[in-house]
């Protein structure tokens, strides 16, 4: 009782919590209503707007729908790992598996459980990697893996990974990490389109503190189950490249933060950088890297950056997720960016090679030049002082560069 003896007024709380509760069966009922007609565009803006799927019985209607694991669809049906030989990389799956499942989910698993879900784990990243063996595994992509595999369970996960792995981390599965460094080149691109003075404070300071977490999709970083599954609504119903707006997201929201932090502790700021906040406020930080990537979109974007990303990059073969894809197609286009990265570690090793034998070069060619000079003055018959001038000439460069 109150102190005047009337009891307390509970009915506008009450209203309130009853409205909350009637706009989220409102909710789940439309999320159903849109998976049973396969709306992917509202499946997007569900999975953009406040709490996404809500709940994994939901994730396991839509998210095969954003991945379009049609089971129809003949080539997108994988063959048993028993019908195929080993991945190469077969040996660090196993060891990754063997540490996974540390944080989530947060249940009193008995040891057999335990080891059945990392059973479970290991053979769906092998069926995977055995159909599509020119993927290269990375450290981490247990951790995307798994998040697939406690949503969706072993039998629909296989699908849902092959699926992520062509279409949304390929270029992370190439034998070279340098597109993912690439990838990472966009971030300071984004936060000078944005913020000038953050900008030039995190000038100093090279994108590779976000690798883990671009890498994995978040999944190695991210501890609380809820929370990654949640993220993985955003991501799925969304282009590759709207994982990289979400990090420049993040730091823009610590801008205060990290103008504290003086220039010249680049490895506070480099470890500042690397570790996620904490809370993480996940819709403000989604709703954020919406807004930045509509008002700055990667064609926009300073110094040409998105044009140094290759064509055949998934960040821009999937600029329109919903857009019928074909496995082969990834294939292709995985092996034409394999061939690009080969003749670019080529380039690179002649450049290396011309750089560090650059004097025993130049004299070479200094030589031939002279050499070539004298021939053609003796056949042109000119002046035999200029035939002895480039003579002395000749022997006075031998030797200097």
């Amino acid at each position: 009782m109150t102190p005047s003896g009337i009891a307390p007024d509970n009915s506008t709380e009450s209203q309130v919590l009853d409205q909350d509760s009637i706009r989220l069966a409102e909710k789940v009922d439309a999320i159903r209503q849109a998976c049973n007609l396969q709306d992917l565009d509202a499946l997007a803006s569900y999975a953009t707007s406040k709490g996404g799927f809500l709940q994994d019985e939901l994730r396991r209607l839509a998210w095969p729908i954003l991945l379009q694991c049609d089971d129809n669809v003949t080539e997108s049906n994988l063959l048993s790992s028993d019908e195929l030989p080993p991945h190469v990389d077969e040996e660090q799956v196993q060891l990754d598996v063997n540490r996974s499942f540390v944080y989530y989910p947060k249940c009193k698993c008995s040891e057999d459980e335990l080891s059945s879900k990392k059973s479970d784990l290991s053979a769906v990243i092998k069926q995977v990697l055995r159909n599509y063996p020119m993927l290269c595994y990375f450290q981490g992509y247990h951790d995307i893996a798994q998040v697939l595999l406690l949503v969706l369970g072993h039998k629909e996960s296989a699908l849902a990974v092959s699926r992520v792995s062509l279409f949304r981390i390929r270029d992370y599965m190439l034998p070279s990490l340098s597109p993912a460094v690439k990838h990472l080149q966009l971030i300071p691109a984004i936060i000078e389109a944005v913020d000038q003075p953050l900008y030039h404070h995190l000038a100093g300071i090279r994108p590779f503190f976000a690798l883990a977490a671009t890498l994995t999709l978040y999944a190695h970083d991210i501890q609380e189950y809820s929370d990654i599954a949640r993220l993985f609504d955003f991501l799925l119903a969304w282009e590759p490249v709207v994982s990289i707006y979400l990090f420049a997201a993040i730091i823009l929201s610590r801008k205060k933060e990290l103008l504290e932090i003086p220039l010249d502790e680049p490895e506070m700021l480099h470890f500042t950088l690397s570790k996620l906040p904490c809370p993480l406020d996940l819709d403000g930080l989604i709703s954020s890297a919406v807004q930045l990537f509509g008002n700055h979109p990667p064609e926009s974007l300073p110094s040409k950056i998105w044009w140094k990303i290759p064509q055949c990059s998934v960040l821009k073969t999937s600029r329109n997720i919903f857009d019928a894809q074909s496995a082969d197609t990834a294939i292709k286009l995985f092996q034409q960016q394999a061939r690009q990265l080969r003749n670019e570690e080529r380039r690179k090793k002649v450049l290396r090679f011309l750089w560090s034998h650059r004097r025993t070069i130049g004299s070479v060619a200094v030589a031939v030049f002279i050499g070539g000079m004298s021939i053609w003055i003796r056949k042109k018959g000119l002046d035999s002082s200029i035939l002895s001038y480039m003579d002395r000439l000749k022997s006075a460069f031998k030797g200097y560069l």
